[in-house]
């Protein structure tokens, strides 16, 4: 990500902000009376990804599926689209558990987060052959969620690479915890099941890209 500047202007006063690939940020203020400026010194701003080793990135649109902010408590479940931005498959330098993370253009904030659990099943998303759908234990909104993801990719090519790369991964995370009990429970069975019959497409028609 390159440098990102945000303007805000209020009553006698222009506040910008500036992010320099999601790590260094300052503020500058400009006051209306006599044009005096005041600079901030730089902060650090941690990703919490210090620690971390990236094994795969790739640019992909990511959809949940589930109610709209629309249809909120109606019951009524649809493919809402969360972002676009790098995908990201982590692995802790310390304690070696990875992780797959995506953050949304521009604003970096977090659209999935969750475990690479070896029990998750990417399924084939109906009538495409560039996008994966699971469903996993989310951490974006900063509590545990049991969510339905679909992630797009440019090309077919680029799809099984991620595939390739996340069950990989998943095997490593299996092999760091062989002493737990990591086989497929039938509740994750079930879930793979009811996901191949889950399409991002419209009735008639496929997503917007």
């Amino acid at each position: 990500m390159g440098r990102l500047q945000y303007e805000v202007q209020g009553d006698g006063f222009t506040l910008i902000v500036v992010v320099a690939r999601g790590v260094f940020a300052f503020l500058t203020f400009f006051s209306s009376s006599g044009n005096q400026q005041v600079k901030l010194e730089e902060v650090e701003v941690e990703s919490g990804e210090e620690q971390e080793e990236v094994i795969h990135t790739v640019r992909a649109k990511l959809y949940i599926y589930g109610e709209s902010l629309l249809a909120k408590g109606t019951g009524e479940k649809s493919w809402n689209e969360r972002g676009v931005g790098d995908a990201k498959i982590l692995k802790h330098r310390e304690h070696g558990k990875l992780r797959l993370l995506q953050r949304q253009e521009k604003t970096m904030k977090v659209i999935c987060n969750h475990v690479v659990d070896p029990r998750i099943k990417l399924e084939p998303n109906v009538g495409t052959d560039r996008s994966w759908v699971w469903s996993a234990f989310d951490f974006a909104e900063g509590e545990l969620k049991e969510t339905v993801f679909a992630m797009k990719f440019k090309d077919k090519e680029t799809a099984e690479e991620f595939k390739k790369q996340f069950e990989e991964a998943q095997k490593a995370m299996e092999t760091l915890e062989s002493g737990n009990d990591g086989a497929p429970s039938a509740e994750a069975d079930e879930a793979a099941e009811a996901l191949a019959g889950l399409s991002t497409k419209t009735e008639g028609e496929e997503a917007k890209e």
